[in-house]
């Protein structure tokens, strides 16, 4: 087979964080000390560190972003919406919640919307508010969570499981890979959370809106602060907390410097030590490995705008589009990818009839230090044969041309 090669380079076409000299010696992993963590690149998925990946762990109030997600799903469908006033019944009263809860303060008479209840469940983490998103989106708690499980397996996530959407059941159960992939297809579908929920510093619940015009009971204001002590610290911007005994402590996080997004989930900090030691704990071991990523890492996303047409034979036009077979992203070491430069090897002849999507080489994209990465090329459209002269005519070419 022949083969033809285009090369290019790209300068500085891509985003990055340098912390001292990109080519001084990386850190070592991190030691933190939860049972289990993963932290992905949330562009790519590439994962670039796991401890106990596989291991099942209660997500508890982890929960609440598959809550806030099956509800803005059916919002984009049209079937519930962000600022129609919600029913409280009974069962979503924090009064009628379980021990341990943390709440967001729903009570009978309260006039609510689904936007509010969901910054009740980012910012107040409110076991309340999931009851009431529960029986508004599904009808009650247990078609949710059917809903939940059905989503679940939708996303490939085969060892993650829900019995409630708040996350107070030991027996709600995820992984951290799993979790982690999660959080980044939930990024993926509602970019718009990082800024309108998660990155949400406090909420305040209820107020006067939240009464009837002749409401003349009290009305008692509760500030609640975000429980991600890390808002706002190495470029962190959500998602979300979680405790309950069975689990320990949870984390799930997420930080962006400069296009490079990254997604932590660390679960089963010790729940044995005081709320205080144990969540400064958290908090220290989530910035330890961010900051690592981001001393050691970089996503690189080449943008190109087009590519040249290659030459086809036997078809009806001498030439066909060809672009890449999925992302060109990639995840490299901080001290990769300057300059990047790229080829393009084409599998010749490239002969008719072809249907749309056929692979005829790849791009390859590499500096000084070797490759990098490496994505097929594909056919754009159909590439239909030419008549029949055409054919016999590049038939004879060929012959000679092998």
């Amino acid at each position: 087979m022949l083969s033809r090669v285009i090369t290019r380079s790209i300068f500085f076409l891509f985003s990055f964080f340098v912390a001292g000299s990109i080519f001084a010696q990386f850190e070592e992993v991190p030691e933190i000390r939860c049972k289990a963590a993963v932290l992905l690149d949330a562009v790519t998925g590439e994962v670039l560190y796991a401890k106990n990946a596989d291991e099942e762990i209660p997500p508890a109030s982890l929960t609440k972003l598959m809550t806030i997600h099956l509800a803005l799903q059916k919002v984009h469908r049209g079937e519930i919406f962000l600022d129609e006033p919600v029913e409280l019944p009974p069962e979503s009263w924090a009064v009628n919640q379980p021990p341990r809860s943390s709440l967001m303060f729903l009570a009978d008479k309260q006039i609510v919307t689904l936007r509010e209840l969901l910054l009740g469940l980012a910012v107040s983490s409110g076991n309340d508010a999931a009851v009431a998103v529960a029986s508004y989106a599904s009808g009650g708690v247990e078609s949710f969570a059917d809903d939940m499980n059905r989503e679940a397996r939708t996303l490939g996530l085969t060892q993650t499981r829900f019995v409630e959407p708040s996350g107070i059941s030991e027996h709600n159960i995820t992984t951290a890979m799993e979790y982690a992939q999660f959080c980044r297809a939930y990024i993926n579908f509602h970019p718009e959370v990082m800024e309108e929920l998660h990155s949400v510093g406090e909420f305040t619940y209820p107020k006067a809106r939240n009464y009837p015009a002749d409401w003349k009971g009290i009305i008692d204001e509760i500030r609640q602060p975000n429980k991600n002590n890390l808002l706002g610290s190495l470029g962190v911007d959500g998602l979300k907390t979680g405790f309950i005994e069975e689990s320990g402590y949870n984390i799930a996080l997420t930080a962006e410097q400069n296009g490079t997004r990254y997604i932590a989930v660390l679960l089963g900090f010790p729940g044995t030590i005081s709320s205080r030691a144990a969540e400064q704990m958290r908090a220290e071991d989530g910035k330890l490995l961010l900051s690592w990523a981001f001393e050691n890492y970089k996503t690189v996303s080449p943008r190109l705008d087009s590519f040249p047409a290659i030459p086809v034979w036997k078809a009806a036009e001498n030439s066909a589009e060809i672009v890449p077979l999925g992302s060109m992203d990639f995840t490299a070491r901080t001290n990769r990818a300057e300059p990047l430069h790229w080829v393009i090897n084409i599998d010749e002849p490239v002969i008719a009839p072809l249907p749309a999507g056929s692979v005829v080489g790849n791009i390859v994209f590499y500096d000084s230090q070797g490759e990098l990465k490496r994505v097929p090329m594909v056919t754009k459209e159909a590439v239909v044969e030419g008549n029949i002269f055409k054919r016999l005519w590049h038939s004879i070419r060929l012959f000679f041309i092998k």
